[in-house]
Parts: structure tokens; C-alpha cells; sequence
């Protein structure tokens, strides 16, 4: 039986620049997946051939058993992914509450839940995103992506760039999401927080997979070999 997400062999690039090679993840409902890598490895393209923002050139992609080849990116939406991708972007002239009814579907995703995960929200709903601070903003898109009620929650550098304080709430976030039992790809560069939330992990170098199990099974020879981490 094949896995709940399942990216095997992978291949995709710009143009004619290839930037995946041999990408292969699986993810199973439930689980949090960490997917890591030094900067330039592949890791925002993998995101992207993943939703098909790109379109893959090789390898296959399955959700749920059903084949995404040639699969708009909407509809790959409409499937159950949401993404919260890099660079927290937010309509920036529609107000929080208007970000957030614009995506909204049925489910248990609602704005008293995202406002129960992000509290700061809901003192903000009349303002405009543009006015929001980047921590602000960026609880904004990942509470617009629960507002789609996603099967899968991926994030893309969801802490990058923003104040440790703010980091740390999107951590308890996610955190709370894990144990709501939300399946969720996270990239990111933090592997002291990423063990505290991921069941396993994908190491991407020059946009092949070189290392991929259990988070807690990564030693720190390969961390320091593979991620620069010490």
C-alpha cells in the first residue's frame, strides 16, 4: 500500500537549469516531516513540484494513491495542501479578517480556532496586513492556510527572519498542530526545534535525497556533515 504522500525520484528545475535530481519522500496521515537541507539545496523547488508550481520533468508524485502528473496547481490545492510559502505572503491591502474569510472552506479550522493559535489575530482583524509586523504576517498565512482546512500543512521558512520570541510562538504553534494530528511538511533550518516536533526527516544535497529516517536517529556527525550544524 503506498504512502499517504509519496515523492519518488523527483526531477525539476527552471528552464533549463535542473535543480532536483532524485527527490523521494513519503509522508504518512499524521505525521510531521522535516525537510532540511543547506541553502540552494532544492528544498523551496521540491515545495514547489510538490504543489506543481513547477511542472516535475521526472520521478512521480502521489497523494492519497492518485497520481498528480499534469495536475494544475489548483486543483492540487483542492485536494487537501495548503502552503504557507517562503516569504509570508499575505494580500497586503485586505485586512486580517478579510485575508482570512477569502480562504476560508468548512471544517475544523474556523477563525475562533485560528484565533485560539494565533490570539494576536483577532486584535488585528480590522487591520490591514500591510500594516502587520513579519511575525504578524507570517501567523497570518499559516492561520489563512488552516482556513482551508488542508489534509497537509506545508511550511515553507515559516520562521525565517522574524524576532526569537515570535519564532518561538510559531514553534508552539506548529507543536499544537502536530498534536492535533495534522499532517505537516516543515521546512526548516532549525534542528533543535525540529526535534521537537518532527517524527522524521529528508536531507536534500544538490537536490538528491542523501539522508532520510527518523529525526531522532540523526547523528551528529551527519548533521555537521550534511546541514553544517555542530
Amino acid at each position: 500500500m503506498s504512502a499517504w504522500l509519496d515523492m519518488s525520484h523527483v526531477q525539476a528545475g527552471y528552464g533549463p537549469v535542473q535543480v532536483l535530481f532524485d527527490v523521494n519522500l513519503t509522508l504518512e496521515a499524521g505525521e510531521v516531516l522535516a525537510l532540511m537541507g543547506r541553502n540552494g539545496m532544492g528544498k523551496t523547488t521540491a515545495v514547489k513540484a510538490l504543489m506543481h508550481l513547477i511542472a516535475p520533468t521526472g520521478g512521480r508524485i502521489t497523494w492519497q494513491g492518485r497520481d498528480l502528473a499534469n495536475m494544475p496547481t489548483h486543483m492540487v490545492a483542492q485536494l487537501g495542501l495548503g502552503l504557507v510559502p517562503e516569504g509570508r505572503r499575505c494580500f497586503p491591502n485586505l485586512t486580517v479578517l478579510e485575508n482570512l474569510s477569502m480562504a476560508a472552506k468548512p471544517g475544523h479550522w474556523d477563525l475562533p480556532c485560528v484565533y485560539g493559535l494565533f490570539p494576536r489575530l483577532e486584535q488585528r482583524l480590522a487591520q490591514s496586513a500591510n500594516t502587520l509586523s513579519g511575525g504578524e504576517q507570517q501567523m497570518l498565512a499559516i492561520a489563512r492556510a488552516l482556513m482551508t482546512n488542508p489534509k497537509l500543512l506545508i511550511l515553507d521558512e515559516a520562521t525565517e527572519g522574524l524576532a526569537p520570541v515570535v519564532r518561538q510562538e510559531i514553534w508552539r504553534a506548529i507543536a499544537a498542530l502536530r498534536s492535533s494530528g495534522l499532517s505537516i511538511v516543515v521546512v526548516d533550518k532549525s534542528l533543535k526545534e525540529l526535534r521537537g516536533v518532527a517524527d522524521k526527516a529528508v536531507i536534500l544535497e544538490k537536490g538528491t535525497t542523501v539522508w532520510s529516517g527518523p529525526l531522532d536517529s540523526l547523528s551528529a556527525h551527519d548533521a555537521a556533515r550534511l546541514l553544517g550544524v555542530h
